[in-house]
């Protein structure tokens, strides 16, 4: 077991968790304020906290399994 990367994938996802709820708050503020001159560059920047969300999702647990069955 490579506790290294299991450490990693671990903290990778609390990252995920944690955007995986900010993004759709920040989309669903987006939604509500079409009329405000910031409207794109904040559903852009909700997007972007989605994506990056499921971006660490995948990734920790891809570091996880390698941590926990020991490949290098």
């Amino acid at each position: 077991m490579n506790k290294r990367n299991l450490f990693r994938g671990l903290r990778a996802m609390a990252y995920a968790i944690v955007l995986a709820f900010i993004g759709p708050t920040v989309l669903t503020s987006a939604f509500k304020n079409q009329e405000h001159p910031m409207y794109i560059p904040v559903l852009g920047v909700a997007i972007l906290m989605c994506t990056a969300s499921i971006a660490l999702g995948f990734w920790g647990i891809r570091l996880m399994v390698k941590g926990l069955f020991n490949e290098e």
